[in-house]
This record gives C-alpha cells, structure tokens and sequence, in this order.
C-alpha cells in the first residue's frame, strides 16, 4: 500500500522464515497448480495456519514503472447489472435471523417429496417395471447467519485492532515466488461470488494460488472457510482490472486502483455471499462522506483494524499521479491494508454497508500510515463490476 514501505518489505521478505516461498524447488509448495485446477480443497492444503501467518503485505509496483500487463479474463457478451444507475440503491444482504441472502436470480427448490407416486397397476399379466426418474442434486445447505460482533467504541480518526467482521478479509496470494496478502471485502452480486480489492494488490501475470479469507485472525484463521479466486482453462485467475491501470501503471493510473475478483464456492459447496453477506456498492456518492468505517489488516498484525471518520476530497498536484480521490485520516493503516473497504451507512446488525472505495489510488494507498486514499467510485468503477458481473455468470 504506501509506497515507502517499498523496500522495507522487499527486505523483510528475504528475512523472515516462511515468507518467501521456493520457486524451483521440484515439489516446492509454490510449483504451480495445473491450468484449471484450484479448489477450496487444494487452497485449504497450500495455505495453512502457518503459511497465512507468515505472509507478508504485497509491497506495490515500483511507482517509475509499470506493473506488468497480464492477460485479462476473455471478454464476454456484457449483461444488465443489478444496479444500473449511480445511486445508492441498496442491495439485499443477510440479515441474521434469515438463513442466507435473497439470491437475485430463482433457484430450484430444495424440497423433494417424500417419495414419488407409484404407477397405477394395470390387468396386464406381465407388467413393465415404471422407471423412476432421477431426482435433481440437492442444493448446497444453505448456512447459518454469521454472528456480528459488536463493534468497540471509537473516537473519530484513531485506529484499533478488533475482532474482525465476516464481509472482510485477507486475500492471500503467490507473486514472485514469495507468499503476501491484502485486503478485500465481498460485494453483492447476482451470482453472490464477487470480492472487491485495490488493483495493485492482484496486478501481474506471475499472481497464483489466491483465495479470499473471511474474518482471518491468527487465532482462528479461517473461521467461515476459505474462497479459492477462480481460474479459466488457460490458468489465469478470473480477476477484473481496468486495462488502463495494467498499461499505464499504479501512478498514471491511479484513479482506477479498483479490482474484482470471482471466488469459488468453499469446501462445502456455498458462495461466499450466502456464507457471511456482503456490502452494496455505491457509485456516485461524492466524496464527502460523514462518517466511513475503515476496515484493513496492517503488517504483521494479528488481527484487523478498525476506524470511523469522515471523508473529505484530494485533488493531486503532482502531475505523475492525476486525479481527484477520497482521503480519510485514520490512525495505523500501513501494508497490507490496501484493498480495505470505506463502508458509509455500516449497518451494525448485518455487519455490512454501503461500499464507496477501498485503500489504494494516491501513491497506491497513500505515503503515511495514518492517512488513507481511495480511487473514486464513479462510472468507470460501475462499468468493471458490470464486467465482472456478466463475466462471472457466463463462467458458471
């Protein structure tokens, strides 16, 4: 995320044991996953308790150059979005006396009869057996509302490692032969399988073996499971990214430090959506906001943090880094909490809000800990996660 932590975590990655990960070791746990393949299954066996806790905040592209132009997911026919205007239309998410969320689009009923009528006998002397037809495989079973915590008492702009919510999390990841992490947050979506990130955090060709943990803390680190990113038959994991932020880079490009990722289901065979909520985005908000809860995982915390303040507007000077964006001031947000979700309207009961960005932007996050930036969400961010819609449905 901040750009002068650059090369302090490039050098903790050398250090710390557990970091960096063998890349030409033969059987290495970093050798890659056959093109296709990257269950839940096979993200819980790579990322353990203790490779989780060993990986460090992703450090961002050198700002002179630009991250590397990786192959983006085929495109596909574009389909209506959910939310098609710039309003902050809400959309549903669960509420914890309900099962799981209202899913957009309806779905066979996992209510099968007891038991299906019996032909009626006929006087022929040799009857033919009826053949009973197969009933359809039953849904996955839908799962118990997460429990909310209640949030600590804050005072405005200063920071607080807490507990953790279930719509935010790490998002683990192998780039460069090294194991590193972000922060990410699930979106309502149609197909219930979108996480929302900085776009720095998933840039690159040589980015394997993501997946998406909800709640991490290393006391308990997968506390609702674990959502493998998916992968297309070539191998390449199903993440949407502006191309102008992959061809011009993380300073030229800043206003568009914005991804979407597809996850798979977890072991169980549940979206991750139905599985802990997640947060409505909000495009068009403007930026002045009185109050956004500001959720991340700094460093080598043992558990997230946790702020509320306002936001105001920053406009750039530096001509290098164009742009206007949203700027908080909240205490103690240093690597690892780009990707974090600015949430108006956070809803202590569902344990969601409205999404209006995420660290990143201005110096991919910002140049001290203690400020934050986020890319503006506004009609290019609507249309990537309109793309990251139509892409997921036709990929299921």
């Amino acid at each position: 995320m901040r750009s002068t932590l650059i090369m302090a975590a490039v050098a903790a990655a050398l250090l710390v044991p557990g970091g960096p990960l063998p890349v030409a070791e033969a059987g290495s746990a970093a050798a890659p996953v056959a093109a296709g393949r990257w269950s839940a299954l096979e993200a819980r066996s790579f990322w353990t308790a203790e490779r989780m806790a060993s990986a460090l905040p992703l450090p961002p592209a050198p700002p002179e150059l630009p991250g590397p132009v990786d192959p983006a997911p085929p495109e596909l026919p574009e389909t209506p979005a959910p939310i098609a205007a710039d309003t902050p239309t809400p959309t549903p998410t669960p509420a914890p006396a309900s099962p799981s969320p209202p899913s957009p689009s309806p779905s066979p009923s996992t209510e099968l009869p007891a038991e299906l009528p019996t032909p009626a006998e006929t006087p022929t002397p040799t009857p033919t057996p009826t053949p009973t037809p197969s009933a359809p495989a039953p849904l996955p079973a839908p799962a118990p509302a997460p429990v909310v915590p209640r949030l600590p008492a804050l005072t405005p702009g200063v920071g607080q490692n807490f507990d953790g919510v279930p719509v935010a999390g790490r998002m683990f990841l192998v780039k460069g032969g090294g194991a590193y992490f972000c922060t990410a947050s699930v979106v309502s979506s149609p197909g219930r399988n979108l996480v929302l990130s900085a776009a720095h955090c998933l840039l690159g060709s040589d980015t394997q073996q993501v997946a998406f943990v909800p709640r991490y803390t290393k006391a308990k680190p997968q506390p609702y499971g674990m959502f493998p990113v998916v992968r297309d038959a070539a191998g390449r994991s199903r993440i949407w990214i502006d191309p102008r932020y992959r061809s011009q880079g993380v300073d030229r490009a800043a206003a568009l430090d914005v991804a979407f990722a597809q996850v798979g289901p977890d072991a169980r065979g549940r979206p991750v959506e139905t599985v802990v909520g997640g947060n409505r985005l909000v495009t068009g908000a403007g930026y002045a906001h009185a109050q956004v809860t500001l959720i991340g995982y700094p460093s080598s915390a043992a558990r997230p943090r946790l702020c509320a303040n306002r936001t105001t507007k920053f406009t750039s000077t530096d001509k290098a880094i164009p742009g206007s964006f949203l700027r908080i001031n909240c205490t103690g947000y240093p690597g690892g909490t780009s990707g974090g979700p600015f949430l108006n309207r956070y809803d202590a009961r569902t344990g969601t809000g409205d999404v209006v960005g995420v660290i990143g932007g201005w110096k991919t996050g910002g140049d001290t800990p203690d400020t934050s930036y986020s890319s503006y969400f506004g009609a290019d961010i609507r249309k990537l996660y309109e793309k990251a819609v139509a892409g997921a449905k036709a990929s299921r």
